[in-house]
């Protein structure tokens, strides 16, 4: 038998000359077509026309080489898909001018047949959408195509209905980063994930605030924490985080709505729409014809949610009366001891002014009597022309100089 070494040194030699006889791949630039796992070889180039009536195709001029955001929809959806569509809403706030320019939105739709150009064109005006979102239709068979392969596709629930998976895809294919994301998360995690995570985090960020600053978190309540998730998307209670909104601000709904009609308007948005509720016919046309999404809420979680809205609103209302009592007190006029009065104000070539409020700016000079003026006045002669003292003034100092004869006496009477 060999020794242990020499067969190490066999069993060496034979895997270098393997290793050596093994032709070497070529790298494959991510963003190329053919080489990338996620690149022409996997998604179909299928076309698609876009709500401006464009024809594009999916892989050549939607995707190669772009982060995207991807989502189905359908237009006659009674539930999740303005949910989705009003969350893209916030993020394309948040990410502003990115959009268009380093990173693109895309719905398509599954009901091909109904939504057609037009259709997909309003829906786009409801929700605000600007350039580089695009709203998209195509064959059926392609659309179905499209969602297997970004993984959104549900087999079992899906069959003979418009049930669909709700997960945003967001992806950049030229480094084949891809994820699903819930239209559940915050406006701000998702656009931190788009525009930050899915370009390397390689963009400039802003001035950053140390966590030993971060205020404590507080507990959210059932209510407050439904509202985030399920109504927050569309609604705010008072001034808001300055994100639009596709719905009503809800300042002051329970002195407005009656309880019982609040509570079927959640429990079934879409029924009322149908019967032609009048409330809510008239809201659904002051705002956009965007209708109300039914979140197939419990009577349970519609009690929680209502709670929160009610105590919210009186938490608004305290911080509004707080705020209209400082303004107030900042609008009223100065006590009298802040007032300038008449008696320091020279005549003559300088006017008499009213007594300027305490929130005026200070001028920028004060007019001075000169030196040689106050000797004369002192010394009883004739007043400097342009200097005339008025008769309040003129009193004071009579008052003064007598006062100080009357205390000069006095000493050198005890003297």
């Amino acid at each position: 038998m060999l020794p242990v070494s020499a067969c190490l040194r066999v069993f060496s030699a034979g895997v270098l000359l393997a290793a050596l006889s093994v032709e070497p791949r070529a790298f494959q630039d991510p963003s190329a077509g053919g080489g990338s796992a996620w690149g022409a070889d996997y998604f179909p180039d299928v076309p698609l026309v876009t709500h401006e009536g464009r024809e594009v195709r999916f892989f050549t001029d939607l995707v190669a080489g772009k982060v995207v955001v991807i989502n189905f929809i359908y237009t006659r959806c009674p539930d999740s898909c303005p949910l989705e569509t009003a969350k893209l809403a916030e993020v394309q706030e948040l990410l502003g001018a990115r959009l268009g320019n380093d990173v693109f939105f895309y719905s398509i739709s599954i009901d091909p047949e109904h939504d057609t150009t037009e259709v997909l064109a309003e829906y786009a005006q409801r929700f605000g959408a600007r350039a580089g979102w695009l709203f998209l239709r195509g064959a059926a068979e392609d659309v179905l195509l499209l969602r297997k392969k970004l993984g959104v596709y549900m087999a079992d629930a899906e069959q003979g209905s418009k049930d669909h998976n709700l997960s945003f895809v967001i992806g950049n294919q030229s480094t084949g980063q891809w994820l699903r994301r819930s239209p559940f998360e915050t406006p701000q995690v998702l656009a931190s994930d788009i525009g930050g995570r899915m370009h390397d985090w390689k963009q400039p960020r802003g001035q950053q605030n140390d966590y030993a600053d971060a205020p404590a978190l507080r507990s959210l309540s059932t209510g407050e924490n439904l509202f985030r998730l399920r109504c927050a998307t569309c609604h705010v209670i008072g001034p808001g985080d300055g994100l639009a909104r596709v719905g009503p601000n809800l300042v002051g709904v329970m002195e407005r709505r009656e309880r019982a009609w609040l509570e079927r308007w959640l429990s079934e948005p879409d029924v009322m729409l149908a019967e032609r509720d009048p409330i809510a016919t008239v809201q659904f046309e002051a705002f956009n014809r965007v209708a109300m999404p039914n979140l197939r809420l419990t009577p349970q979680e519609i009690q929680e949610i209502l709670g929160f809205v009610e105590q919210e609103n009186e938490r608004v209302a305290h911080l509004e009366a707080a705020l209209a009592e400082v303004a107030a007190n900042r609008s009223e006029a100065p006590p009298t001891c802040c007032q300038k009065r008449e008696q320091g104000v020279l005549e003559g070539d300088v006017a008499t002014a009213p007594a300027p409020s305490v929130l005026d700016p200070a001028p920028a000079s004060v007019p001075q009597v000169p030196e040689d003026a106050r000797a004369v006045v002192a010394a009883g002669d004739a007043e400097p022309t342009g200097f005339r003292l008025s008769l309040a003034a003129r009193l004071s100092i009579a008052c003064g100089l007598l006062l100080g004869a009357a205390t000069l006496l006095g000493s050198r009477l005890r003297t």
